[in-house]
């Protein structure tokens, strides 16, 4: 199979931000996927492999756009403070920052949450 260009090149800038972001229980990392259908957010434990909160836009009753993001950031937020979260690392995942990107974090801000 025949990979395109682009996914090569998206693929090396997610290498490149990944080799300088980790994630600690303390201070995990915000890991953002976004598709055409949703936008996924997870937050990690890169030391233990773990997942320790994730949301998707399903569960917060928003779509995948500006304003579902905002949504979705918010609710982030509460679930995180929840697991006494309160400072976290972005990890944009070789998405440029902006859109939908910058409305989640901008929201996450909000809710409470230290990037």
């Amino acid at each position: 199979m025949i990979t395109s260009l682009k996914h090569l090149h998206r693929q090396s800038r997610k290498r490149r931000i990944r080799a300088k972001v980790r994630g600690t229980r303390e201070r995990p990392r915000l890991s953002v996927y976004r598709s055409l259908t949703a936008i996924s957010v997870q937050l990690v434990d890169d030391q233990e492999g773990k997942t320790i909160v994730s949301v998707q836009t399903k569960e917060a009753q928003g779509k995948p756009t500006v304003e579902g993001a905002k949504t979705l950031g918010k609710f982030l937020a509460k679930k995180a403070l929840a697991a006494n979260i309160n400072t976290i690392v972005f990890d944009r995942n070789a998405y440029k920052y902006h859109g939908r990107i910058k409305a989640l974090a901008d929201a996450a801000r909000e809710g409470g949450l230290v990037f």
